[in-house]
């Protein structure tokens, strides 16, 4: 998939630059060999200033700032330190769940091979994500999460705490989601092999808000990518 990265800018000044990550594409260079490049790098061939001002997980989409210029780097950096960011996620949790409010606060702790997280009370770190129900579907959830640390898969492992996995994150207890779940009568045509809805985790950045160089305060948010966009329609259309 060839991105043409003018096409994903959402938000951009003289300081900052923020667009909507596609999924499937690291953030960084990954340390293995090159699988296909990362958004860093197209990020620097459009500017070489630019440098990346957080992560998402490669597969989670959404919105994602980059900063022009040293002090712009310094001054969101000091921003996400004193948790003056507000990061909202939308996830599709698998179960009905009614989330007002509702803070999961356990601590992180990251395993050994760097590529999973499980909650260590002793060792782990202080992490913190705020839950709300946007939807309640037949057997699904839409929830808006709002991490209030920045650890590692925090969202995903919180939200399988709350007996709410994110469909498609075998990792933390996610299974796939189906058409043939939410619609009555689905017929799949002979010899084919019904595939999931969206073919990754279903978890989305949709709106970062911060202060810019002159305090004045944005809110940056990122449409639903296509895969998320058609879950969520599916969903819409079968899952009530």
């Amino acid at each position: 998939m060839k991105i043409d990265f003018k096409d994903i800018i959402l938000f951009e000044n003289e300081d900052f630059l923020l667009v909507n990550k596609p999924p499937h594409l690291a953030t960084l260079d990954e340390r293995t060999a090159d699988r296909g490049g990362s958004l860093l790098r197209l990020a620097k061939e459009f500017n070489p200033e630019l440098q990346a001002a957080h992560r998402l997980d490669k597969e989670t989409s959404g919105v994602l700032a980059f900063a022009k210029n040293p002090a712009a780097y310094r001054h969101l950096a000091m921003q996400f330190e004193h948790r003056e960011v507000t990061k909202r996620y939308h996830a599709v949790a698998t179960g009905i769940h009614d989330l007002d409010g509702i803070s999961v606060y356990l601590p992180i702790l990251p395993l050994k091979n760097g590529t999973a997280v499980k909650i260590d009370r002793a060792e782990g770190k202080v992490a913190e994500t705020i839950f709300n129900t946007i939807k309640v579907y037949r057997g699904y959830t839409l929830v808006e999460c709002i991490p209030v640390t920045g650890r590692m898969h925090q969202i995903r492992i919180h939200l399988s705490c709350l007996k709410a996995p994110i469909v498609c994150d075998p990792q933390y207890g996610g299974e796939p989601i189906y058409l043939s779940s939410l619609k009555k009568k689905f017929n799949l045509k002979k010899d084919t092999e019904e595939q999931p809805l969206i073919q990754r985790v279903a978890l989305h950045a949709h709106s970062l808000s911060f202060s810019l160089m002159d305090e004045e305060k944005v809110r940056i948010v990122a449409p639903y990518p296509k895969d998320f966009e058609v879950l969520v329609k599916q969903l819409d259309k079968f899952g009530v």
